[in-house]
């Protein structure tokens, strides 16, 4: 006789008592006896009934909703700040009469409102063999954010920098580099959207060859 403990086949088909209970959802309402009675393991708790353990899972995910909602609230006021930073910055260089007004009015409004320590507009020549590196490779996909080597910091920036964003203009700018600097390492990371970059490129692409 084969001792029950021992033996490993189920009585059930668990899949199919899987299957009615979804199917079943107001099984449970009907028998409201069986939720007491169940009874399921819980790592911090020892063992907990049913109803407890459906509690706590719902306690998680209202949790987890309300940090969601949090991160996009968060994330639409920084675009929203975004919008109107470069909304108000594009009225400013579109009554710029040269190259340098330009490159005044574009460093004070992005230091002044994101606390960046430079800002630069770039001409790359193929003798500059350090800027020619840093347009290949740096800029292979268009744009770079991230850390920096010292060599290229100071030859970007005249000294070493914690993290950067840059970006390539158009072909009807010349071979010109975009750069933007923070003294916070982690400011600028390769994760990053580059909504702010890509709409003042864009800005600048339009603007740079009418000058």
């Amino acid at each position: 006789m084969t001792d029950p403990k021992h033996k490993t086949d189920a009585p059930f088909d668990e899949q199919i008592i899987r299957e009615y209970l979804l199917d079943n959802p107001d099984f449970f309402v009907r028998y409201p006896e069986l939720l007491l009675a169940m009874r399921m393991s819980h790592n911090e708790r020892g063992t907990v009934s049913l109803v407890e353990r459906r509690q706590e899972m719902l306690r998680g995910r209202v949790t987890q909703l309300e940090e969601e909602i949090t991160a996009l609230m968060t994330e639409a006021r920084r675009n929203e700040k975004i919008f109107r930073f470069n909304n108000d910055l594009q009225f400013k260089l579109l009554e710029c009469e040269d190259l340098g007004d330009v490159r005044q009015h574009l460093s004070q409004a992005l230091m002044g409102e994101f606390g960046f320590t430079h800002v630069r507009l770039i001409t790359v020549h193929e003798v500059d063999s350090e800027l020619s590196a840093i347009w290949s490779n740096r800029l292979a996909r268009g744009h770079y954010f991230g850390r920096l080597t010292a060599s290229e910091s100071c030859r970007l920036f005249g000294g070493e920098v914690g993290s950067v964003a840059l970006t390539r203009l158009s072909e009807q700018c010349g071979q010109v580099v975009f750069a933007i600097a923070s003294q916070d390492p982690a400011h600028f990371h390769p994760g990053m959207d580059n909504l702010l970059l890509d709409q003042l490129r864009r800005l600048l692409d339009h603007l740079l060859p009418r000058l």
